[in-house]
Protein backbone atom coordinates (compact mmCIF):
# COMPACT_ATOMS: atom_id res chain seq x y z
CA UNK A 1 0.00 0.00 0.00
CA UNK A 2 1.07 3.49 -0.84
CA UNK A 3 0.80 6.78 1.17
CA UNK A 4 0.06 10.04 -0.41
CA UNK A 5 0.45 13.15 1.50
CA UNK A 6 1.77 17.29 1.34
CA UNK A 7 4.84 18.57 1.70
CA UNK A 8 4.99 21.87 3.60
CA UNK A 9 6.28 23.61 0.46
CA UNK A 10 2.62 22.04 -1.06
CA UNK A 11 3.91 19.17 -3.36
CA UNK A 12 1.93 16.10 -2.72
CA UNK A 13 4.23 13.02 -2.28
CA UNK A 14 3.66 9.27 -2.04
CA UNK A 15 5.86 6.72 -0.13
CA UNK A 16 4.91 2.72 0.45
CA UNK A 17 3.73 2.29 4.11
CA UNK A 18 6.53 1.41 6.46
CA UNK A 19 9.22 3.83 4.92
CA UNK A 20 9.75 6.42 7.95
CA UNK A 21 11.39 9.78 5.83
CA UNK A 22 10.72 10.82 2.32
CA UNK A 23 12.59 14.15 1.01
CA UNK A 24 10.57 16.54 -1.19
CA UNK A 25 12.50 17.72 -4.08
CA UNK A 26 12.55 20.88 -1.74
CA UNK A 27 15.19 19.74 0.24
CA UNK A 28 12.75 19.08 3.38
CA UNK A 29 12.96 15.46 4.79
CA UNK A 30 9.66 14.64 5.96
CA UNK A 31 8.44 11.99 8.77
CA UNK A 32 5.99 10.10 6.78
CA UNK A 33 4.60 8.59 9.70
CA UNK A 34 3.87 11.93 11.63
CA UNK A 35 2.22 13.31 8.15
CA UNK A 36 -1.72 13.50 7.47
CA UNK A 37 -2.23 11.23 5.33
CA UNK A 38 -4.71 12.19 2.37
CA UNK A 39 -4.98 9.35 -0.04
CA UNK A 40 -4.19 5.52 0.03
CA UNK A 41 -3.60 3.48 -3.14
CA UNK A 42 -2.78 -0.44 -3.53
CA UNK A 43 -0.05 -0.34 -6.35
CA UNK A 44 2.69 2.58 -7.45
CA UNK A 45 0.97 3.38 -10.81
CA UNK A 46 -2.44 4.23 -8.94
CA UNK A 47 -0.25 6.53 -6.61
CA UNK A 48 1.38 8.39 -9.19
CA UNK A 49 -1.52 9.01 -10.90
CA UNK A 50 -3.33 10.32 -7.94
CA UNK A 51 -0.44 12.69 -6.92
CA UNK A 52 -0.66 14.16 -10.58
CA UNK A 53 -4.28 14.40 -10.59
CA UNK A 54 -4.03 16.28 -7.32
CA UNK A 55 -1.25 18.52 -8.15
CA UNK A 56 -3.30 19.17 -11.28
CA UNK A 57 -6.22 20.40 -9.18
CA UNK A 58 -3.87 21.86 -6.62
CA UNK A 59 -2.03 23.96 -9.37
CA UNK A 60 -4.39 23.59 -12.36
CA UNK A 61 -3.64 22.77 -16.11
CA UNK A 62 -1.80 19.92 -17.16
CA UNK A 63 1.61 20.14 -16.33
CA UNK A 64 2.21 17.05 -16.90
CA UNK A 65 3.40 16.20 -20.33
CA UNK A 66 5.86 13.65 -22.33
CA UNK A 67 8.40 14.69 -24.57
CA UNK A 68 6.02 14.73 -27.84
CA UNK A 69 3.63 17.17 -26.45
CA UNK A 70 6.46 19.91 -26.02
Amino acid sequence: MYLIYRCDCGRVLYSKEGNKTKKCTCGKTLNVQKRRILKTADTVALATQAVQDMQEQIYGGSIFRTADEL
